[in-house]
């Protein structure tokens, strides 16, 4: 009985994306459905976490699927995301700097791929009102909350800050955020911000990656530190980063942002030339994301932590993830096309 439940609310779902979600504009309706998920929360938080504990950069993951950062960029509704189901829930990408992000539209789906493409350009409230956030969210909760979702803090370039002072930013919102982080991720792989993927470069990313470690080294304890890198790296690059990693004691790497790429896409090019320039998430980044996994796993061997993203949308994704090295998950645009139960179907298919 409760399987057909389910499976009614999944085709219930799917009515309401095809037939109404998709009808308008995909920003609005992402803040439609966000607020909807923050209001129900009373309702699904009494629910158990479904699968089993990972453990990993020293934390316990309630599961191994996670929400990638982007949703939530203003972290306001972690607990209503962690309800339904995500172990852990990465919020921003915060910069040091409150920004509008890029002119409207800027986000975009490609139903055709079930893909979505964004220029959303870090649009956020800033690393200090974040925090402040963040602080007033532990002030809620009791110490050792069951259940409570493992949270990370993405943290990105302001795009009024230049390059050459990219460190300095960097460090502004690792100080302001860190204390409030059970990790920290570095996203120097949007494409979304003039120069950004250029961090990437092992002499320019190596200043940025030690600075962060140095702030996210607290008082009472050692905040983990990540780096996002785009799939859009050659295999050449992918590896030089892995070996940076390795070098500097980096505790993971998440794999992979989304992709410029605009191969083998179902859309026709018409609309896809409409939708214009931006970073592709979903189903066609999965066959490049799953190489790069295998890339960094036989490059860093067993130690460090890899988390897997970027085209996951089946249960079989995840396992294939999984099975090339990644040690968490997440999803986004999965999540955007498979709904609310999308998280516990995924978790309960590799569990």
């Amino acid at each position: 009985m409760l399987a057909a439940g389910l499976g009614a609310e999944v085709v219930i779902y799917q009515a309401l994306f095809d037939h109404v979600l998709t009808r308008s504009d995909a920003e609005r309706a992402h803040h439609a459905g966000f607020r909807a998920i923050r209001a129900a929360r009373p309702v699904t938080r009494w629910r158990r976490t479904p699968g089993e504990p990972v453990q990993a950069l020293g934390l316990t993951f309630p599961n191994v699927l996670g929400l990638a950062a982007g949703f939530d960029k203003n972290a306001v509704g972690v607990d209503a995301l962690a309800a339904l189901g995500f172990g852990h829930v990465e919020v921003g990408t915060v910069t040091g700097e409150p920004q509008p992000g890029n002119d409207r539209p800027r986000l975009f789906r490609l139903t055709a791929d079930r893909a979505v493409v964004n220029r959303m350009g870090f649009n956020n409230d800033g690393a200090e009102v974040v925090a402040r956030r963040l602080a007033a969210r532990s002030r809620r909760r009791s110490a050792g909350t069951r259940g409570r979702p493992v949270l990370g803090v993405n943290i990105g370039k302001s795009k009024v800050v230049p390059e050459d002072e990219a460190v300095r930013d960097y460090e502004k919102s690792a100080r302001l955020l860190a204390p409030h982080a059970d990790y920290l991720v570095v996203n120097v792989s949007s494409p979304n911000t003039p120069g950004l993927r250029n961090l990437q470069a092992v002499e320019k990313l190596e200043p940025i990656l030690t600075a962060v470690q140095r702030i996210a080294a607290l008082d009472d304890r050692r905040v983990p530190l990540l780096v996002k890198i785009a799939p859009d790296l050659a295999d050449d690059d992918v590896l030089g980063v892995a070996d940076l990693a390795l070098a500097i004691g980096l505790d993971g790497i998440i794999a992979t942002n989304t992709t410029i790429s605009r191969d083998g896409l179902r859309t026709a090019p018409a609309e896809v030339e409409r939708v214009g320039a931006g970073g592709l998430s979903g189903p066609p980044l999965t066959a490049r994301a799953l190489e790069v996994m295998r890339l960094l796993r036989d490059r860093v061997g067993p130690g460090p932590t890899l988390v897997g993203v970027g085209g996951i949308t089946t249960p079989a994704d995840a396992r294939a993830r999984l099975d090339a090295g990644a040690t968490l998950l997440q999803g986004y645009t999965g999540f955007i096309y498979g709904g609310p139960l999308w998280p516990r179907r995924i978790v309960q298919g590799v569990s």
